[in-house]
């Protein structure tokens, strides 16, 4: 059966509404004209919408099918208060063909039944709420169709009126949810919202009385915002990982730019430093009309005191810090990061990557807590450890045990000099679900390996020796 699935302000005023039956509607409205619904087109419109919302605050949820949530607490004082934000608000969207209706409350609940039932602009004081919600219809309650109903048909037609049963008699009579939704709008139950990014109160935003386009322009305006908000960091006694960069252009999309750092950090020249060379990447499209910066990952970091041994001694927040942001930001965060030692014999298990600056996991064994000193000196593993074993051909050693003397690998023919070995591992069968999965030809014999120009080798011999099977070697890293 075809429906209406929205109408607009002339189809309502004879008449008509949604879930309606079309051919009713027809009969109403001989001259009706009607197009398909795109449930999947509006869902992606309201996203994008979703997304350009970031400007005002950057914890936005979308409310399907046509609704958002913003969570404006500690932004709305960049536009002078909630009513000058909601009216900036409103009056963008109208400017770009979008009817809104939108309120202000505490709550999520209290905010969407004003948006859907009282005038555009309504803006209820904290706490109270209940004087504009009490005359409301109860649908105002974002109840179920059934509940909804069955709440009509009792004449129950006001949340005040509604509100007077008792709670045992609401639970029984309609069920849990009316219950909860009049808890949630009047803010004694939580509500949980499917925020589009993590919200953050530590947000600055910049406008311009004029639109701009040029690098120098971008430039200020990124150390200008980055200023604003880490003045507040620092009021607070508090510093920020990452930092999250946003030009807002005239046609509704936004350039968005990343840094993480190493340590928490409320620098306002550094973070500014560490967006300099994206900034090449922005494109301004007809002119940014505002810039935003939000910080998360806070952390508290309280007010440091210059050593007077500076000159002879560098900190990790002074020296190795700035330099690992900087690479980690140019490469990309995985490429920058530092070994840790990992409880495994098995040598691809036995190191993990950690963040460059992090303190040891609990979990590592160069933790004391852990008990083992951390790499063993008298089993060195390579610096340069492959993530998959290489295959060398032309090995030619004594058997069973002893190291080869020479062998081929990426076509050069390697002799060798020095050796030490056999370290025989194996693997590691309390992983497996049956002991009788253990295999010997997973048992490796490794070998330390010197050749003539002194480049030093890990390889090893899979499988235990069997002279009916031709040997398997491998290179699985390198020293130094």
């Amino acid at each position: 059966m075809r429906r209406l699935a929205a109408v607009d302000e002339a189809a309502a005023a004879q008449g008509l509404f949604a879930g309606q039956k079309a051919t009713d509607a027809a009969a109403l409205a001989p001259d009706l004209v009607t197009a398909d619904a795109e449930p999947a087109a509006d869902a992606a419109a309201l996203t994008a919408l979703a997304d350009w919302c970031v400007r005002f605050s950057p914890a936005v949820a979308l409310d399907l099918p046509d609704g958002l949530f913003l969570d404006i607490t500690g932004v709305d004082h960049l536009w002078g208060g909630e009513a000058a934000m909601l009216k900036d608000l409103c009056q963008r969207l109208a400017w770009n063909g979008l009817p809104v209706r939108a309120a202000v409350a505490d709550t999520p609940g209290a905010a969407w039944a004003l948006a859907h039932f009282t005038e555009t602009g309504t803006i209820a004081p904290p706490g109270k709420a209940w004087p504009l919600l009490a005359p409301l219809p109860v649908q105002a309650l974002r109840l179920s169709p059934p509940a909804a109903a069955q709440i009509a048909r009792l004449g129950l037609i006001t949340v005040e009126r509604l509100a007077r049963l008792p709670r045992d008699q609401l639970t029984r009579r309609f069920g849990r949810e009316v219950v909860l939704r009049l808890d949630q709008a009047l803010g004694r139950a939580e509500e949980a919202l499917a925020f589009r990014r993590p919200p953050t109160p530590w947000f600055a935003r910049l406008a311009f009385a004029e639109p701009i386009s040029a690098p120098e322009d971008l430039a200020r305006v990124s150390r200008d915002v980055a200023d604003q908000l880490c003045a507040r960091l620092d009021a607070e006694g508090q510093g920020a990982r990452r930092f999250e960069l946003a030009f807002h252009r005239l046609d509704g999309k936004a350039q968005r730019l990343g840094v993480g750092l190493s340590l928490p950090g409320r620098e306002a020249a550094r973070i500014a430093r560490l967006f300099a060379p994206m900034l090449e990447t922005v494109d301004p499209g007809f002119g940014l009309e505002a810039v935003t910066l939000a910080a998360s990952e806070i952390e508290p970091l309280s007010a440091r005191q210059q050593r007077l041994d500076a000159g002879r001694e560098i900190a990790p927040e002074e020296g190795l810090a700035p330099l690992a942001d900087r690479l980690s930001n140019r490469l990309g965060e995985g490429r920058v990061w530092r070994a840790e030692p990992f409880p495994s014999h098995v040598p691809e298990r036995a190191v993990e990557r950690r963040p460059p600056l992090s303190p040891p996991s609990p979990s590592s064994p160069a933790t004391p807590d852990a008990g083992a000193g951390g790499w063993d000196p008298d089993r060195p593993r390579p610096v340069r450890l492959f993530r998959r074993p290489e295959p060398i051909e032309d090995v030619l050693a004594p058997v069973p045990d002893d190291p080869p003397r020479r062998f081929r690998w990426r076509g050069r023919m390697h002799r060798v000099t020095r050796a030490e070995g056999p370290e025989r591992l194996a693997e590691e069968w309390w992983r497996l679900a049956d002991f009788d999965e253990v295999e010997t030809s997973h048992v490796r014999d490794y070998y330390r390996v010197e050749d003539e120009a002194g480049a030093r080798f890990w390889i090893f011999r899979a499988g235990l020796y069997s002279a009916e099977t031709p040997a398997r070697w491998w290179l699985h890293g390198l020293f130094g």
